[in-house]
């Protein structure tokens, strides 16, 4: 899925114009990119986690020549999916989804339906970004 593709499902799920819908899509991800530059942890409850992880420094080869490159150290993001989502997307392929738990998927879609009510929160925490998200 690209991020076009995103912005056209925020479109068909809210309804808005498209320009507001990819305005939503670049501050959710902007969002998240901010968290982790600062050193913070984005923890979207029943999705999945985003940090960062620190590579050491190393010694490599420049594959054409062979040369000896020194690699200085860096920062990667990491994403670390849910127990919910592991479980969804191995589901999809086993068994079909459980029609109790999961009433807010329809069976044509692997996204979910908007729902009227569902409640979003997002709260600052010392170890990160959590974004909560409660479909009762």
């Amino acid at each position: 899925m690209t991020r076009a593709e995103l912005t056209e499902e925020v479109y068909q799920a809210i309804g808005r114009p498209l320009k507001e819908s990819d305005i939503v899509v670049c501050a959710i991800f902007d969002s998240i990119v901010r968290a982790l530059r600062s050193g913070e942890k984005v923890e979207i409850r029943g999705f999945g986690s985003f940090h960062t992880r620190q590579r050491r420094a190393r010694i490599a080869r420049n594959p054409k020549t062979g040369a000896r490159v020194e690699v200085p150290p860096k920062r990667i993001p990491f994403f670390k999916p849910s127990k919910e989502l592991r479980e969804l997307v191995d589901g999809l392929n086993v068994q079909p989804l459980p029609s109790r738990e999961l009433s807010h998927l329809s069976p044509q879609r692997t996204t979910c339906q908007p729902c009227p009510t569902s409640r979003a929160a997002v709260t600052k925490s010392p170890t990160g970004t959590v974004l909560n998200v409660n479909m009762s």
